[in-house]
């Protein structure tokens, strides 16, 4: 139901994000990589924190598995577009974004 357009759109309507290549991909960051589009355009990588990861994967295991490899551990997942709603991938995009929004600010800007 998402396409590779929407998520696009959406990556970059995020404050600060940015697109730039990567390997065969197509990055997205916004001080820190949050997302990466495969060539295709029909999958994604999503860099959640680890429990988000479990959560979304256990939740929607037909559009959220881990990546099979030490970034997974890390909290990449692999999203299926065509199973997500524009709606479902804006509120994980936002929450990707946040995640490294917030772990690269220094720790003297960092909240409470």
């Amino acid at each position: 139901m998402a396409t590779a357009k929407e998520f696009r759109d959406i990556a970059l309507a995020l404050e600060g994000a940015t697109e730039y290549p990567h390997f065969e991909r197509t990055a997205f960051k916004a001080r820190r990589t949050f997302a990466t589009l495969a060539p295709d355009g029909l999958s994604a990588n999503i860099r959640f924190t680890p429990d988000e990861q479990d959560f979304r994967c256990a939740a929607q295991p037909d559009a959220y598995r881990p990546i099979p490899n030490k970034w997974g551990a890390q909290g990449w997942t692999i999203a299926t577009l065509a199973v997500l709603t524009p709606g479902e991938l804006q509120v994980a995009l936002t929450s990707a974004w946040r995640a490294q929004v917030k772990a690269s600010r220094p720790a003297s800007k960092k909240r409470a």
